[in-house]
């Protein structure tokens, strides 16, 4: 099984800041601040580089970005560790006769690598349905520990119904999209409607972070699970292991209590799961699932048993993993 984070042995890199056809550029550190360590391992063309491997006809997914959409890039949500958090907003051109639904997408790369520029291009076809799609940076564990991810993406939330009217946003419809350790953080983003834990600041906090809809792309759903990977310490720190500060033998409450598997209920919205043919990385999928319906909560899962784990970045699945997306958001939304 293929993974796209550094051992934590490694060194890890100086901060970069954006993501341009694959590559991270680096850029300046701010004034009178150090750069933070930040592990760049995991890029779309890295990604590529591996995948092709066992998939020679992939490539990565580049749409021609639709002339329908506006986009504001670099916005501050927030300030967390003494820095401003950034994220992008990607919405129609078209006055529209009501608000329309909003999508946040979280990034993956195990919880320490990535950037939030890597679905741009899936937050732009968003937006040419009629979607305001924005993605947004977040704490990873180089900087800070579980779960400041969770938190940062709850201020994202925030920030969007805060910021509703200049973009047309209704802020009754809200999803949360996510992929590999993005998908594991958008489930249980979602699945802690309300929860005091993950809420943190003063950054909107009259605002709600709640969402209305799911999006898992390959995901975990449970840590401690029998179809989990996650946790083999035995050649060095897992990303887990990284992200949550401690093994799973000497943290198991703190395992459960990140794993979305634990949180379901019957506040859950409904969710949508699109998997890889990679087996843990749908860990617990099932059993959410079968909860879900036992609670009445509508569910989809859309499989690619061929595809490797990074395969929303590439041709041919992106495609079809933006069409179920759409699909699943208007079944649940109504069209935009």
């Amino acid at each position: 099984m293929i993974r796209y984070w550094l051992p934590a042995k490694r060194a890890c890199k100086p901060v970069l800041s954006a993501l341009a056809g694959g590559l991270l550029l680096a850029a300046p550190a701010r004034a009178q601040q150090p750069a933070l360590p930040r592990d760049t391992s995991f890029t779309t063309y890295s990604a590529f580089v591996k995948a092709r491997k066992q998939h020679p006809d992939i490539s990565i997914a580049r749409p021609p970005v639709p002339a329908t959409i506006r986009s504001r890039v670099n916005v501050p949500y927030t300030e967390a560790s003494s820095r401003p958090l950034l994220l992008d907003v990607f919405y129609p051109k078209a006055r529209r006769h009501r608000p329309a639904p909003a999508v946040l997408l979280v990034h993956g790369g195990g919880w320490r690598s990535g950037h939030r520029s890597q679905h741009h291009a899936m937050a732009q076809q968003l937006a040419a349905r009629g979607f305001v799609a924005v993605t947004a940076e977040y704490r990873l564990s180089p900087e800070a520990p579980y779960p400041a991810a969770v938190q940062d993406l709850k201020t994202a939330l925030r920030w969007l119904r805060a910021h509703a009217r200049p973009y047309g946003l209704d802020t009754t419809r809200v999803a949360i999209w996510g992929f590999s350790a993005g998908g594991q953080l958008a489930a249980l983003a979602g699945t802690t409607n309300a929860d005091p834990r993950y809420e943190t600041g003063t950054t909107y906090r009259s605002r709600s972070s709640q969402v209305q809809a799911i999006v898992d792309v390959d995901g975990i759903l449970a840590f401690t699970h029998p179809e989990s990977g996650e946790g083999d310490d035995r050649k060095g720190l897992s990303a887990a292991t990284q992200w949550l500060g401690g093994s799973r033998e000497a943290s198991p409450g703190l395992w459960e209590q990140a794993s979305a598997l634990s949180h379901i209920g019957p506040g859950t919205p409904p969710m949508l799961f699109i998997n890889s043919g990679v087996a843990r990385m749908h860990a617990g999928r099932d059993d959410v699932r079968r909860q879900l319906t036992a609670l009445g909560i509508y569910s989809e899962e859309h499989t690619f048993p061929e595809a490797p784990h990074p395969f929303p970045l590439f041709n041919p699945w992106f495609a079809p993993t933006l069409e179920y997306t759409v699909q699943f958001l208007q079944r649940v939304f109504g069209r935009p």
